[in-house]
């Protein structure tokens, strides 16, 4: 089943408070909103037209609806008018969305949404079945086990592409407007790592951050000690955060990212019609980075706590952010739980960046934009050297001769093959020398 893609037309999370019992909203967040409803007068011809449409549906549609149906379909008809990330949460889907921010769930590992009616892929999710497949952001699924996807519903789409794990399903994939293309995958059940870090070269970090789940926070706290830790327990020269393809997650873990590279200063906040939404948050003095040059890679298919984190650096100039402009996702919503384990998923806020810039359909515009572009390496003879000439003069401060062909071969690196990633290095050791690091 992929995931989170059941809960809404665009599923992209970034929940003010989903995933743990400590962030949940409780009922004083509910209470205002009651107590708004309360002071206005029902609506009571719309109320009898809605018992009306009930009765003739019962009476007259082809075979027999009961009631729990017809207010369960109100319900969702309800949430999911008013925009793309409020829904209805059944209790499998308010389960997948509690699994989802624990970082282990059952699936394909894709983020799909909507798009003029069309099923899209927001973002493949690092070492899942979708992205070891060579699936990529911005795919349209035309087919399902051979099946049309052409005027399903979001939901309808999801129950085709959700089943047992180790179970096979082929998707039938649109890539950039050229032709149909098949994929199989196998479906598993997927434990995700949100955060990933390596030296790239001495002295040089990467962290890359999949998604923000519940510790993702206390990950890239590691990941931090780890980088020093390979590079001799020295301060590192530098270090790139990629939150590329990142779609976002849990508002509380994109503060704790971002509170380890800051000391100080506002990080995000967010204005609603309640109270409750309105939250500030702020560095604590953490700053776990030492104040190391910063490049944060972002694109398309980063996301709403993405987008917290990107801005958040960005508006303190903390460091510089490269890629694409990001997704643009800059509301908040809260997961109200219900009886009977289900709950509404509903936006209550938007979220600003320090500097007061919401992202909410513009997204996170990077300081320099880099395209993805594919690397082709030339093969280039080494020239002749100076060392190769017989009878050559030996180093005025001694030391070996260097002659063609004397280099080591450098072992596979991400960067090779990554034009984005590559060029955010050469950023960072600009930087490096001209601070004199």
């Amino acid at each position: 089943m992929p995931h989170l893609s059941r809960l809404n037309s665009l599923a992209l999370t970034i929940a003010l408070v989903i995933g743990s019992p400590l962030v949940f909203a409780a009922q004083p967040v509910a209470q205002p909103a009651a107590a708004a409803s309360a002071k206005a007068p029902l609506p009571l011809e719309e109320l009898r037209t809605f018992a009306e449409v009930m009765d003739r549906i019962k009476a007259a549609y082809v075979e027999p609806v009961d009631d729990k149906t017809l207010l369960e379909n109100a319900i969702k008809g309800m949430l999911s008018n008013l925009d793309p990330h409020s829904a209805y949460l059944g209790p499998e889907d308010f389960a997948e969305l509690q699994e989802s921010t624990s970082g282990e769930f059952g699936g394909l590992g894709i983020e799909v949404g909507s798009e003029d009616g069309n099923i899209k892929i927001v973002s493949p999710i690092d070492d899942t079945p979708a992205s070891k497949a060579g699936i990529q952001a911005g795919d349209f699924i035309v087919k399902i086990n051979g099946q049309p996807t052409n005027g399903l519903t979001m939901t309808e789409a999801v129950d085709k592409m959700r089943g047992k794990v180790g179970q096979k399903i082929t998707l039938t994939l649109v890539r950039g407007g050229g032709a149909p293309f098949d994929v199989t995958l196998t479906r598993a059940n997927i434990q995700v790592k949100s955060v990933k870090a390596q030296l790239l070269e001495d002295g040089y970090g990467y962290i890359r951050i999949t998604q923000f789940q519940v510790k993702t926070g206390e990950e890239v706290a590691a990941a931090l000690a780890k980088l020093r830790k390979e590079n001799g327990n020295k301060k590192l020269k530098g270090i790139i955060l990629d939150l590329r393809n990142n779609p976002g997650g849990v508002l509380q873990s994109a503060v704790e990212v971002v509170d380890h590279f800051i000391k100080k200063g506002l990080i995000v906040y967010t204005k609603g019609r309640l109270p409750n939404s309105e939250l500030r948050f702020s560095a604590t003095g953490k700053d776990l980075s030492e104040a190391v040059p910063l490049v944060v890679l972002i694109n398309g298919g980063s996301a709403s706590a993405s987008e917290i984190v990107a801005g958040a650096l960005q508006d303190q100039k903390r460091g510089v952010v490269m890629g694409t402009p990001s997704f643009g996702k800059g509301s908040v919503q809260t997961v109200l739980p219900l009886n009977n384990d289900r709950a509404l998923k509903i936006t209550t806020a938007l979220y600003y960046t320090p500097n007061g810039r919401s992202i909410q359909a513009q997204g996170i515009v990077p300081d320099i934009e880099v395209n993805r572009a594919k690397i082709t390496r030339e093969q280039d003879n080494e020239y002749y050297k100076e060392a190769d000439l017989q009878g050559h003069l030996g180093n005025g401060n001694g030391g070996a001769d260097k002659p063609t062909g004397s280099g080591t071969k450098a072992k596979p690196m991400p960067q090779d093959d990554d034009y984005q990633l590559s060029q955010a290095l050469s950023l960072l050791k600009g930087l490096s020398i001209t601070r004199g690091n």
